[in-house]
């Protein structure tokens, strides 16, 4: 369920088109300095990423008899240039019935092309702390001097008019970029393009929130209290501490290495970003925590269902939603499904 961080959630809740959101744009990474650098944990000599043709984590088998779902579960970073074979998910998909994608949460509105224009000049002002406060106001000392530190390399100061959860993005999307890895989402490509080919019946899990005043859901985003500060501390964290579990994550999933993926934190601040909007007041008034915790129960209904009907059925979900407690596999397999994974 999560997307790029949060450029597909909150672009969507503020509900600008796409020709909107190409206005709303993060600063530009700074070149980096030639001063020594803060021990900020990025490393340069630390494990590097790999490039070229590799096999990808292969796939999660859950049977049901003669009825089989396939899962490929997904991370995010992973390697820029990498190039993954997919000729596993090509094979699955030629003889499946059915593809179901992972959930998805889609806010939409009633806004046409004119008027999103018009209220361009809001939504960037979306982005940017109320009143005009810049983050050394809104940070406490500690935060702020960690948030120096990276935004010195990989920023520029006019990063500091952000809200937290926006320096955050942007943070983030600087600081893997220069890590050799990218947020691509290199599953969905594939996938597509193997649906293309072969044709089968295609079921997307989304729950969609239609906002019908725009403007006014604008203005209340600008004035609320957000609780984001725990995304901005939860980025540094992970950038101080992680990046070298970034890196080798990212190397295991490329390579097919299941037990080291297992074996490495899935803990991430995907999940503290998010709840910083859907359990806000805002989100909460406009459904969104209570339509992402019901879509996990949707998608497992259709998996039920493709397990019941189906000879062969692909899917699509997130390797940490599905390897946590109480996520997806643990899920199907109190279900009675038998479970297998690659490694098995």
């Amino acid at each position: 369920m999560r997307k790029t961080l949060l450029a597909a959630l909150l672009g969507a809740m503020l509900l600008a088109p796409l020709h909107a959101q190409q206005a709303v744009q993060v600063p530009p990474a700074a070149t980096a300095p030639s001063a020594p650098l803060p021990d900020d944990g990025i490393r340069t000599e630390a494990t590097v990423v790999v490039t070229g043709e590799q096999p990808g984590p292969g796939l999660w088998l859950v049977r049901n008899g003669a009825h089989d779902l396939w899962i490929l579960g997904t991370i995010k970073p992973l390697p820029t240039n990498m190039q993954w074979r997919t000729q596993q998910v090509d094979e699955v998909i030629a003889n499946a019935q059915e593809v179901i994608y992972e959930p998805s949460l889609v806010v939409d509105s009633d806004i046409g092309k004119f008027r999103a224009l018009m209220l361009l000049p809001s939504l960037v002002g979306v982005k940017n702390n109320p009143d005009g406060k810049r983050l050394d106001a809104v940070l406490s000392p500690t935060t702020y001097v960690r948030w120096s530190a990276f935004r010195d390399r990989f920023l520029d100061r006019d990063a500091d008019k952000l809200r937290p959860m926006f320096a955050a993005d942007a943070l983030w999307k600087a600081a893997i970029k220069r890590s050799g890895m990218s947020d691509k989402d290199v599953a969905k490509a594939a996938v597509a393009a193997a649906v293309e080919r072969h044709h089968p019946t295609v079921t997307l899990v989304k729950h969609t929130i239609t906002v019908k005043d725009p403007k006014a859901t604008i203005k209340q985003f600008k004035a609320a209290q957000i609780e984001d500060m725990v995304c901005l501390e939860g980025t540094l964290d992970r950038l101080g501490q992680d990046m070298e579990t970034l890196r080798m994550r990212a190397n295991a999933w490329a390579q097919g290495d299941v037990a080291a993926i297992r074996a490495m934190p899935l803990n991430d601040q995907y999940q503290a970003c998010m709840e910083a909007i859907t359990e806000s007041g805002i989100g909460r008034s406009l459904g969104m925590a209570d339509a992402m915790r019901r879509l996990q129960g949707e998608w497992l209904a259709k998996a039920d269902a493709a397990l019941s009907t189906n000879t062969t059925t692909f899917a699509v979900l997130p390797m940490r939603d599905m390897l946590e407690p109480g996520g997806y596999l643990e899920r199907l397999r109190a279900k009675g499904y038998t479970v297998i994974a690659p490694d098995e």
